[in-house]
């Protein structure tokens, strides 16, 4: 019985030293970070619920300024803070692959835009480019008004009363990506198949980061037969069904409506910009580009689902808090309102893009949300050769997270960092600023190609709210308790009273 323990405890030394002593873990173990544990590293202190994980993230940050390592065999990563050093990674396609993490949403979103590399990557931005060009994006400011006008009368039967604006801000996004990205209207009874979906949506964060702390559930092997395997694999069949139906939906439409793909891509005048039986959407230049031979049905799918996700979830994520910013900043409305009747005069006409383009305090006021309450708090990659990060040598293969939340809270690059603050985004005020000390949309090559569609459809539901109702607070900015998730979430409910003006 000894030897037998004997001989266990040789070959348990002889793996640590294997997993925590070669060359990389060497260079790794030289970054501060979390004390670890034998073998095992920091699994242990990571494998803890979605909150407490989020709140690990804030310490680690407070403790070891602008760089901290973690160790997990076979996860060794690397924390960033700085802007010096954001700007080593995404600056360029050198360290363009995504980590670890990313692929464990391959099984949804397949080699879509978020996940997919090197060329596959390349031709598909340059598929969809078009699609945010300025005049495209007038196409679908007809799209947001008529949305945004749904929100304001969804919210007048519940004025005075607290409402949780999460739900309410997902229907309205999800239904503006529907209308512009797929020329797709939800009605009563997609409505219910949307619902699903975005419920499915919030169970797919909540098993990746599940998976993320349990390191013996990365091999997909092991996960697909978990318990959590068998949940992910029926909530994507939920999930796929719903944008399959998308694309059939459009495809449909275009057939019925004999629709010539080439003639919309040409057709910029007002007329056709405003006619609903005419509306362009992003999925006909996939629905295109499959007939030209450069994608074919199951890339157009994985397009789709990356699209519906990000084109939806994010939006509305950061219209929620900045909701309840605002409520909290009742100066701050006041200064939005006396904009809008500055560009709009009596609010009775619908707003134009380019009215929107003009509403600068609004997006000053979109800007500083974003740098409190990023929707995508986390952007990885994976070394593609040895870098130096804050003067440690990082080797090729590491994965390298940067924590956009810890890096927009710095107060040495945002002074007084936790008050909200939107004059910090007027262009004098933000003369010498890092390029990648404000990071919503990350930056870059890869940065996000959405990024002016969603500021156009924050700004279009906001002045449409501010034009009709005073937001008043009832969830505060000391209420949120940030959940570990796929974008940033509240763990719980976020309040907002609405009064008509």
């Amino acid at each position: 019985m000894i030897t037998y323990l004997l001989v266990i405890a040789i070959c348990l030394c002889i793996v640590h030293i294997l997993f925590n002593y070669n060359k990389t873990a060497r260079l790794i173990r030289k970054i501060p970070g979390p004390r670890d544990v034998f073998i095992v590293g920091n699994a242990i202190e990571i494998n803890v619920s979605p909150v407490e994980l989020y709140k690990l993230g804030r310490r680690y940050a407070s403790k070891w300024k602008g760089i901290c390592r973690i160790w997990a065999y076979p996860l060794n990563a690397v924390l960033v803070y700085n802007p010096e050093d954001i700007e080593v990674l995404i600056s360029n396609t050198k360290h363009n692959d995504k980590s670890i993490f990313y692929s464990f949403l391959k099984p949804w979103l397949r080699d879509g835009l978020l996940i997919s590399s090197g060329a596959k990557w390349q031709n598909r931005r340059k598929i969809l480019t078009p699609a945010f060009h300025f005049n495209i994006l007038r196409r679908f400011c007809a799209v947001f008004e008529e949305n945004s006008t749904r929100l304001v009368e969804t919210l007048k039967p519940l004025l005075g009363e607290p409402v949780d604006v999460c739900h309410i801000l997902q229907e309205y996004t999800l239904n503006s990506i529907c209308e512009t990205a797929m020329g797709t209207q939800l009605t009563q009874e997609s409505s219910k198949s949307g619902k699903s979906y975005k419920e499915g949506i919030y169970g797919i964060g909540a098993l990746l980061v599940e998976r993320l702390v349990r390191i013996f559930l990365y091999p997909d092997f092991i996960f697909n037969l978990s318990s959590l395997g068998r949940k992910q694999k029926q909530i994507l069949s939920n999930v796929h069904s719903f944008t399959q139906k998308v694309i059939r939906d459009r495809r449909d439409y275009i057939l019925k409506n004999n629709i010539n793909l080439n003639e919309i891509e040409e057709d910029t005048t007002e007329i056709y910009m405003q006619s609903k039986s005419k509306r362009m959407a992003m999925l006909d230049l996939f629905i295109s580009a499959e007939k030209d031979g450069l994608i074919d049905e199951e890339g157009i799918q994985e397009e789709v689902d990356t699209f519906m996700f990000e084109g939806h979830d994010t939006t509305a994520s950061g219209l929620i808090f900045f909701l309840m910013l605002l409520a909290n900043n009742r100066h701050v409305q006041d200064k939005i309102v006396a904009e809008l009747k500055e560009i709009l005069g009596d609010f009775k006409n619908d707003v134009t893009i380019d009215q929107l383009s003009r509403m600068r305090y609004l997006e000053c006021c979109i800007k500083e949300s974003l740098r409190l309450y990023p929707p995508v708090y986390f952007i990885s990659r994976t070394l593609s050769e040895t870098v130096q990060l804050s003067g440690y040598t990082v080797p090729a293969g590491t994965i390298c997270g940067i924590q956009v939340n810890d890096l927009h809270r710095r107060a040495d690059l945002f002074e007084n960092p936790l008050k909200y603050d939107p004059d910090r985004f007027l262009p004098e005020n933000s003369k010498g600023r890092h390029p990648y000390s404000y990071i919503p949309f990350s930056a870059g090559p890869r940065n996000c190609i959405g990024q002016k569609f969603a500021i156009l459809e924050m700004k279009s539901a906001v002045a449409a709210l501010l034009k009709n109702f005073v937001l008043l607070p009832v969830t505060r900015p000391c209420d949120i308790e940030i959940v570990s998730d796929l974008v940033m979430r509240n763990n719980g409910p976020v309040l907002v009273k609405f009064v008509k003006r």
